[in-house]
């Protein structure tokens, strides 16, 4: 009787296969995967923030959220090979800037969904 109920699938064919069409696997699963774990750190989150509102070096990033210069651009050179900041250089300061509104509408969804 309970490899009966086992097989048996409550769920419409069109259903199922929509399941299947719409659900990620493989590399897209990983890309959204790695994309949400960058906001899963306090830190991170803190500097999009602040880079959603200006472009920044380290230095001024660190003294805004007094955070230590060293995790600063450790967290920035992470956010840059994950392609969601750049960077510029104007003579010898680089400044950083998130590469479009993309992370600051996330992050505002969760706000709203948070109902903050």
């Amino acid at each position: 009787m309970q490899d009966v109920l086992q097989d048996t699938m409550l769920l419409d064919r069109r259903t199922k296969e929509l399941i299947r069409e719409y659900v990620p696997e493989g590399d897209v699963l990983n890309g959204i995967v790695c994309f949400f774990s960058v906001f899963a750190d306090a830190t991170r989150v803190r500097m999009l923030s602040a880079l959603a509102i200006s472009e920044m070096c380290v230095t001024d990033l660190s003294r805004v959220l007094g955070i230590n210069q060293t995790t600063v651009s450790h967290q920035l050179r992470l956010l840059k090979n994950l392609g969601i900041v750049k960077s510029e250089r104007h003579g010898k300061i680089i400044f950083y800037s998130l590469v479009n509104d993309t992370v600051n509408d996330v992050m505002l969804k969760g706000v709203e969904f948070l109902g903050c």
